[in-house]
């Protein structure tokens, strides 16, 4: 489910570079550099976006990566300061699984994962990425991931319950735990 683009012109994003990559050509003259960036923008309230720029200069780079962000924001659930579900992604060769976490657990994650949860606002997270650790798909995996969530209100409107139904059910763990006893 893709969700929808949020204007960000009303929004304080704050702005992190998650890499920088150097490229060299080599031409008759010798060799020219250019540089890649991937740039994630986050207000801390939901509002995520990733960018990505292209430039023969590093800040030009950042700020066209920050710019392709700002374009890209997207307004994500939270249940107080964890997300609302787990969920697995795969971008390209890169997977992603995103947990729910205790309150004070943290964000147990990569740096690529913990620079874009950190900006969406999420303080408890588990995440475990399986195959390629390329940054690049790692943070596009994990925004994909964010952009999957659903709502408790929006599960429980699929499901025919009410939020407070759905929020009162036992998760799987807690019965698995039960038969284990």
């Amino acid at each position: 489910m893709i969700r929808k683009r949020i204007n960000p012109e009303n929004l304080e994003l704050d702005e992190r570079v998650v890499q920088i990559n150097r490229v060299a050509k080599v031409v008759k003259g010798g060799r020219t550099f250019s540089f890649s960036t991937i740039v994630v923008v986050g207000d801390g309230q939901g509002h995520i976006g990733i960018g990505m720029g292209k430039s023969r200069e590093v800040p030009e780079a950042i700020r066209k990566g920050t710019e392709a962000a700002r374009k890209n924001v997207i307004k994500i659930p939270l249940v107080n300061t964890t997300i609302p579900h787990e969920v697995d992604t795969r971008f390209l060769s890169s997977k992603v699984r995103l947990l729910p976490a205790a309150p004070g657990t943290g964000i147990i994650a990569g740096p690529a994962v913990r620079r874009v949860v950190e900006l969406a606002g999420i303080k408890d997270l588990l995440s475990k990425r399986y195959g390629s650790n390329n940054a690049v798909n790692v943070v596009k995996a994990t925004f994909k991931a964010l952009s999957e969530l659903t709502s408790l209100e929006e599960q429980a409107r699929r499901r025919d319950l009410t939020p407070q139904e759905l929020r009162h059910r036992r998760s799987p763990r807690a019965k698995t735990q039960e038969v284990n006893e």
